[in-house]
C-alpha cells in the first residue's frame, strides 16, 4: 500500500498506524472507510483500493493501493470487481479491528447510486455489502470510492 503521509507501507504497517490514529485524540470519533474506483485506460484497468480514517470535525488520513488488470469493459463487472476489492480489504481490516479490541465502525463504500447507469446495481451489491455484515455507502456518501478513489485512478493524478 502507499501513503502521502507515510510512503510505501505494507499492510501490517498501515494497520498499527491505524491502531495510533484511532487512540489520538479520544474526543473525536473516528470512522474508518474502504472504497475502490477503476478507470480503463489504454489497454488496462486501473483499480485503486482506499482505507480512509476520518476523525470527524478533526480531518483524517489514507492509505491506498493500485493494481492493474485486462481491461473491464462490462459496467457490472467493473462494479463488481470494485465491490470485491474493497469487500476483502475490509474483511482483512475488520478481524485486525476485532483481534485488537477495536470498537471503531468500519464503512465499504461502493461508487454506485440511485442515478446514473448504476442504479439498477443497488440492490445486488449493497444486499452482497451488508450481508457480509459491513455499512454499505453509496453516492453521494461514498466517499473514499467516490472522492479518493477516483482521483487516484484518473490517468493525469499526480498521486499514483
Amino acid at each position: 500500500m502507499k501513503s502521502i503521509t507515510y510512503g510505501e507501507i505494507n499492510f501490517d504497517e498501515v494497520c498499527q498506524k491505524i491502531k495510533e490514529y484511532t487512540k489520538k485524540d479520544l474526543e473525536y470519533d473516528v470512522v474508518i472507510s474502504v472504497g475502490t474506483d477503476s478507470q480503463n485506460i489504454g489497454n488496462f484497468t486501473k483499480i485503486v483500493t482506499v482505507i480512509t480514517l476520518v476523525r470527524k470535525s478533526k480531518g483524517g488520513i489514507f492509505f491506498y493501493d493500485i493494481r492493474k488488470v485486462k481491461t473491464i469493459k462490462n459496467l457490472r463487472q467493473k462494479i463488481l470487481v470494485e465491490t470485491q476489492c474493497s469487500l476483502d480489504l475490509a474483511t482483512k481490516l475488520g478481524e485486525f479491528l476485532e483481534k485488537n479490541n477495536m470498537d471503531v465502525p468500519l464503512e465499504v463504500h461502493i461508487d454506485i447510486g440511485a442515478q446514473g447507469e448504476t442504479k439498477y446495481l443497488i440492490k445486488e451489491i449493497a444486499g452482497w455489502v451488508m450481508g457480509l455484515g459491513f455499512k454499505c455507502c453509496m453516492k453521494p456518501d461514498s466517499y473514499a470510492s467516490t472522492g479518493i478513489a477516483d482521483k487516484i485512478s484518473k490517468r493525469g493524478s499526480r498521486v499514483g
